[in-house]
Order: structure tokens, then sequence, then C-alpha cells
């Protein structure tokens, strides 16, 4: 029998990369969405159109998944960047990153726990940031927001240990997705920069001189939600080229 893996945000950049490997490795997907992926059927997905801001919506979507299959998986991984300081940054825009950032975790979170609960069994996975542990500049309200992810997962996974789930932060640094195009073409837009050179710059920014690829974090997310990584809860995993380590 395939496993149940439920994923908010599975329709582009990391989150696409988790659904085609999680199908690959003999999942059943769920993807919550705003928009199906431009990849069609191709990764076998079943795809339910979802804002994760609507806390109801969430629950009863992921109420009707729950009533026909056990989930084993939850991959909280929707969210939008915002790149501004704190003068910057208007009470619209904190509301805006938080509701889809934090609130949709809460929601997709809150809405598996009985299922994982009444198994005895479960993973919870997160999608912070290196942010979560690091600052930067202009990042007043996306690093609050994946600060608090981080802390989501913690306290998740002392609360519902004794039920056997298991709940991890994933950290990644710069991971070349469509986010980060748009982050990049935003910040050229408004300063004027060459394009070309804020990429190359971003890759020597990396101990490892390059930007992360979404397969990679797909790949850390697939190891922490199996048995393999069955001690590991509570823990913000890093994977950012060595970023942090600097």
């Amino acid at each position: 029998m395939k496993k149940v893996c439920v994923i908010t945000g599975g329709s582009s950049g990391i989150g696409l990369s988790i659904v085609k490997l999680f199908v690959e490795n003999n999942y059943q997907v769920f993807n919550l969405d705003l928009s199906p992926s431009t990849m069609g059927d191709d990764f076998k997905s079943e795809y339910r159109q979802c804002d994760v801001t609507d806390v109801s919506k969430v629950t009863e979507i992921i109420n009707a998944i729950a009533d026909e299959h056990s989930i084993d998986v939850l991959i909280s991984n929707a969210g939008i960047h915002f790149s501004a300081n704190i003068e910057n940054t208007s009470e619209a825009d904190l509301d805006k990153v938080f509701n889809i950032n934090v609130k949709g975790a809460y929601a997709a979170i809150k809405a598996v726990l009985p299922s994982m609960k009444a198994n005895k069994n479960g993973a919870i996975l997160l999608m912070a940031s290196d942010q979560a542990l690091i600052a930067k500049h202009n990042s007043f309200a996306y690093n609050l927001s994946k600060s608090a992810l981080a802390s989501i997962a913690k306290t998740t996974a002392l609360d519902y240990a004794s039920f056997n789930i298991r709940a991890n932060a994933v950290c990644p640094g710069t991971i070349e997705t469509p986010l980060y195009h748009q982050a990049i073409n935003n910040y050229c837009q408004k300063s004027g920069a060459d394009i070309n050179e804020v990429h190359q710059d971003e890759a020597k920014l990396q101990p490892l001189q390059r930007l992360g690829q979404p397969e990679e974090v797909a790949e850390l997310v697939l190891f922490l939600a199996s048995d393999k990584a069955k001690f590991i809860t509570g823990s913000l995993q890093v994977i950012d080229g060595g970023y942090t380590a600097q």
C-alpha cells in the first residue's frame, strides 16, 4: 500500500521537485496549491485547489483526504518572499507574509494531526529557510515568518512525540527556483543592477560557489519523511552550501 503525502505549494519550485520525487518513490501525493503544476499530470499527483490562508478550506480538503486515507507525511511548503526592512513593511505586507507562510502551516498541521495521532505515526516537514538561523538585509517580514516556522517545528515535535509524530524544519539557503528568480528580477528592476552580475554574485556568496537546486532539497525532504530518519525530530536541517557556517 502506498504511503500518503500531503504537500502545500507543490506546483512549482522546490514543491514541484518534492512532488516528483515522492511520486517516483511510490507515495500517493496530494498537492494543495492555488494553481496546478504546468507539468500537468506527468507526476501523477492529485491536485486540490487551495488557498492556504483560508484555514477552513485547508481543513475541509485535508479532512476529506483523511476520510479515505491515513496521512503519513505533511510537507508545509507554500510560501512567498518579501523584501523590505521594517520601515518599508506595511501592516498589509506583514499580514500577507504571515497569512501564507505561517498561518498556512498552522492550518495544515492542525488538520493532519487527528489522522496521524490515530495511527500513532507521522512526519511533518516545514519549509523554513537559512533565515530561520541568520538575518539578512531587507528581510524583516520574511525572516520573521521563517523563524516562526522553525519554532512551530520544535514545539510540534515536543507536543506530539508521544504519538510517534515527528516534526522538522528544512532550512534551504539560496536555491534556484522561480521564487529566487522573481526576487532577483525585482531587485534588478528597483536598483538597475545587471541581472547576470547579480546571479554570479549570488553564486560567489556560497562557499560551494553555486546555487542549490530544488532537486537537492527534495532529496533531503524525502529522507526526513522516511523511516531512515525516525530518530530525527525537532530539528532545523540546513541545506545551504555552507552559507550559515561562515
